[in-house]
């Protein structure tokens, strides 16, 4: 039997879990995240980043697009504290911005951004639906929605695999938060599920990695 989704915390704003956040090495799976949404076509100017973090993703996309602006939004306060320490160290005060906001609930207008992106938010959400529909809410007529985010493993003997292969190499506390965004984390189905429901094809959705699924569409 397929395990269970397990939640976790909603947000992730203790002192410790930033800086361990921010800490691991995630270099690679940012790299492929913005190499993936540009080849995914025009992004525009404007991006939204839903559940930025420490704005590791807008930082590389900057350093690779020359020319767009990005909002990163988060509910995690410890989150957005070095999320501006990584934009000032690395020269984007000017086109990164960032707002404590809650992403089921955007204090935007309708069709505001050219893009909205989001790395690893869905599983921290227990209803994805509601901020799924509020990212299509703000993107543009012919935006691009590009998720990614893991993919819940069906056994728990997977989960183990999976924490010793990619975070192995980090302390107990880190790859205790891996195992638990993989229970956290929807299936394959229950994502495209939530993308038909929303009037997009499922097959929009797809599985990226051994454990990651990606959703890019255009609205």
């Amino acid at each position: 039997m397929s395990l269970e989704r397990v939640l976790e915390p909603e947000v992730m704003d203790t002192l410790s879990e930033a800086h361990d956040y921010d800490c691991m090495d995630h270099r690679g799976v940012n790299q492929a995240f913005v190499t993936d949404l540009l080849q995914a076509g025009d992004i525009g100017t404007e991006v939204l980043d839903l559940g930025t973090g420490t704005a590791q993703i807008p930082v590389v996309l900057c350093q690779q697009d020359p020319h767009c602006r990005v909002m990163g939004i988060d509910l995690a306060a410890h989150m957005l504290d070095l999320a501006r320490y990584n934009i000032e160290v690395e020269g984007f005060t000017e086109r990164i911005f960032l707002q404590q906001i809650d992403s089921k609930d955007l204090s935007m207008e309708s069709e505001s951004f050219d893009t909205v992106m989001s790395n690893s938010i869905i599983h921290h959400i227990p209803e994805p639906l509601v901020a799924l529909t509020e990212a299509v809410r703000v993107a543009r007529n012919g935006g691009l929605l590009f998720f990614r985010d893991l993919m819940r493993p069906t056994t728990d003997e997977q989960v183990v695999t999976l924490v010793q292969q990619y975070a192995g190499e980090e302390n107990e506390h880190q790859q205790q938060m891996f195992d638990d965004s993989l229970r956290a984390a929807l299936s394959l189905a229950e994502i495209r599920e939530s993308v038909s429901l929303l009037g997009f094809d499922d097959a929009t959705v797809q599985a990226s990695s051994d454990r990651h699924w990606t959703w890019i569409a255009r609205k």
